[in-house]
């Protein structure tokens, strides 16, 4: 069975990782690899700064270690989003869920996530929620 579920994390195709109580990377898929242009060789043992883009640094780190610290996070159902960062720069828009990873006794390991790259669904919403304010200023003025 742990081949199985290995085969499965690696295979799939969103992007799973694990990062350490410390935030440093330690699982990298196939998926991953792909998303975010980084090979798994040089995202395992890195920060997950990598994938972060700068402006964001603070207040992830800021929940981070809250959660790291508390165990607790408020988003325990439902999907995050997130705009990611990858190795070209670019930024990309992500849907993704967290799993809080914890020790035999229940302290805090770290956390793993399963990202979904969503960037043609964001622009396509934009751009439907750009003409349909086009469409009600249209409306306003007649």
């Amino acid at each position: 069975m742990d081949e199985l579920i290995m085969q499965l994390a690696n295979d799939a195709p969103d992007a799973i990782l694990i990062a350490d109580r410390q935030g440093i990377i330690r699982f990298w898929n196939s998926g991953a690899e792909k998303m975010f242009g980084h090979a798994a060789i040089e995202a395992v043992g890195q920060s997950l700064d990598l994938i972060i883009p700068d402006n964001l640094r603070g207040r992830h780190w800021e929940g981070y270690w809250r959660v790291m610290a508390s165990g607790e996070t408020k988003y325990k159902t439902g999907l995050l989003s997130s705009p990611g960062i990858c190795k070209d720069g670019a930024r990309i828009s992500l849907e993704f869920s967290m799993v809080l990873l914890r020790d035999s006794s229940g302290g805090m390991l770290g956390c793993a996530s399963i990202m979904r790259d969503v960037t043609e669904k964001w622009k396509k919403e934009k751009a439907l929620k750009e003409k349909l304010i086009d469409c009600e200023s249209k409306l306003s003025h007649n």
